[in-house]
């Protein structure tokens, strides 16, 4: 795919053992993971809002100790600099990812770099002469080791576990529309239709203080998991995302293929999406916060 202005796309799938270079083929049965990603300008946009990131380990070692993490980030529309509120955050997440001590617990990591995010966004907003308001975007990160994943998320961009392809979303919107339908004021379709479905009720930047939900996920080879801005999945259903990623081996081309539905039926928004394919895993237990093999 030609390089544009707005539209970039992973040169690497990044499985563990290819000529990339980023990390050796495992001796032992460990996480192994391909991926690939791609973000568009969408048919509307002139520049792209939305911002993706990844840290993929060197070695085994580090790959037991440290983890893989992959991050996307969607500028809010009409706000101020939206580019620079996604980027400021996917490279906070992971500079902090990297700084981190190894074999952190996720499940603590996560949380605290997402609040230091939400302070660099804030602080950009200020240097850059906002204010500090009106710069905001919204994060999903998922942060993989051994057999598990751990995914935390502020505002609409979602995180799904596709897995014999079917399609569950691990993440849910926040959004006052889905408040709603959680509190049961609206149905579902009734949320989908309104005006202000794309009204954040959390983002990054947004407030001084912002919460991240978090939860844990048990991984099997063969999952995948599809991180995603609304410019995709406010265009392809769930079912529709699972059957392209799950009958396409590349998973370039699945990206590019989801693009193009999105752009075919909408392309209003810029649209990003970031494919995890499992292709082995570690199996480990918890014991007093430490993982030990399990036979």
């Amino acid at each position: 795919m030609q390089n544009v202005p707005g539209r970039f796309e992973s040169r690497t799938q990044g499985r563990t053992g290819t000529a990339t270079g980023l990390a050796r083929a495992p001796q032992t049965p460990m996480l192994d993971l391909e991926f690939a990603q791609l973000s568009d300008c969408g048919q509307v946009r002139d520049h792209n809002e939305d911002y993706l990131g990844h840290i993929i380990p060197a070695t085994p070692e580090e790959a037991r100790r440290r983890g893989w993490l992959f991050a996307l980030a969607d500028g809010v529309g009409g706000q101020q600099k939206g580019e620079v509120a996604s980027r400021s955050a996917v490279e906070k997440i992971l500079a902090g990812f990297r700084e981190s001590s190894p074999g952190e617990s996720f499940l603590d990591l996560l949380p605290r770099l997402i609040r230091a995010a939400n302070e660099h966004v804030h602080e950009t907003a200020a240097a850059s002469g906002t204010g500090g308001a009106g710069m905001a975007t919204t994060l999903v990160a998922c942060a993989l080791r051994f057999d598990r994943v751990v995914v935390a998320h502020v505002g609409d961009s979602r995180c799904y576990l596709v897995r014999r392809g079917h399609a569950r979303a691990l993440t849910r919107d926040h959004t006052f529309a889905s408040e709603q339908v959680r509190l049961g004021l609206l149905s579902a379709k009734e949320a989908a239709d309104v005006s202000s479905r794309h009204v954040l009720s959390r983002s990054l930047g947004g407030d001084l203080v912002v919460a991240a939900e978090i939860s844990e996920h048990l991984l099997l080879p063969e999952d995948m998991l599809l991180l995603c801005s609304d410019g995709l999945h406010g265009s392809v259903e769930a079912s529709e995302m699972a059957a392209v990623v799950s009958q396409q081996t590349d998973l370039r081309i699945a990206a590019q293929r989801l693009v193009a539905i999105a752009n075919q039926r909408d392309g209003g928004d810029n649209i990003s999406v970031q494919i995890i394919r499992i292709r082995s895993v570690e199996r480990v237990g918890m014991y007093r916060g430490r993982p030990y093999r399990l036979r």
